[in-house]
């Protein structure tokens, strides 16, 4: 319980950077944009060529083919790095607050566009690890699902800081990637519950507006008022995207504090140093 406790109070300190910084939300709607634009752009031409060669993409015995999974790579590669790129904005403007700055999102963009090359590689590297999982998955059935949420826990655990390592230092994807499962490795830290503490969080309040928004709802046709049931769930849209958001920037900003921490020891304003000095311990 004392593990939740601390994690909860450093979701705290997040969640009040962000009432100081809330321009840092806009990454994330940037990064969401974004993904749409990639969706939308990739839909068209696979719906097309899906309907004038669907030879192309069906495999024999229902495997799929090798257009197929070229698309797939091109997908994940170019969704990949429009998320990452977002993300390690978010990071980057994240340590200017905790240095005690005054962070905009032209820095952030202006940081990440520094790191690019690296984006491109991580996102290389992220893109390949998941269409390998992903044919793990559909060559093995069941067996498959098991193995590949055990590989996709594991590589979601030593790529946990890489963002933060990517916008901090001015190393490689291979190397941000080792760093990462290094600082993982040499301590003990709060970064996995703390992550799934935030999951918790902002599933138990997505509830909780679902079932208001539900109600009113309810409410809004008992009154036979298209207008009043237009409103009500346009309101409930629009405060689960902003929910949305502002749990992807929290967690951003933890993460950012938390790296900052194991690698110096500082977590910089806004966090206190002796509850991440509870939570990272080093090992042995």
């Amino acid at each position: 319980m004392g593990k939740f406790a601390r994690s909860w109070a450093l979701m705290k300190s997040s969640a009040n950077i962000l009432r100081q910084d809330k321009e840092l939300m806009l990454f994330p709607l940037f990064a969401g944009l974004a993904s749409l634009a990639v969706i939308a752009t990739f839909a068209w031409p696979v719906f097309t060529l899906i309907a004038h060669h669907r030879a192309g993409f069906e495999g024999q015995r229902g495997h799929a083919s090798p257009m197929f999974m070229l698309v797939s790579f091109l997908f994940y590669f170019v969704q990949y790095t429009v998320v990452i790129f977002f993300n390690t904005a978010l990071a980057s403007a994240a340590m200017i607050r905790l240095d005690g700055g005054n962070p905009t999102v032209r820095d952030g963009v202006r940081l990440a566009m520094g790191k690019l090359p690296n984006i491109i590689g991580y996102a290389l590297i992220s893109a390949t690890v998941g269409m390998i999982l992903r044919a793990l998955q559909e060559r093995f059935g069941l067996i498959g699902r098991i193995v590949v949420g055990l590989l996709g826990f594991g590589w979601t655990v030593a790529t946990f800081l890489v963002v933060p390592v990517l916008a901090a230092q001015d190393v490689g994807p291979i190397d941000a990637i080792k760093r990462s499962a290094s600082l993982l490795r040499d301590t003990w830290g709060e970064n996995l519950i703390g992550n799934a503490g935030i999951g918790v969080a902002g599933s138990l309040l997505t509830f909780g507006l679902l079932l208001v928004s539900g109600m009113l709802f309810l409410g809004a046709v008992a009154t036979h008022s298209v207008a009043l049931m237009f409103v009500v769930g346009a309101a409930a849209v629009i405060g689960l995207v902003a929910l949305s958001l502002f749990q992807t920037a929290m967690h951003g900003v933890y993460s950012a504090a938390l790296y900052r921490f194991a690698e110096e020891g500082d977590p910089g304003q806004g966090f206190d140093r002796a509850l991440l000095e509870s939570a990272f311990r080093p090992k042995g």
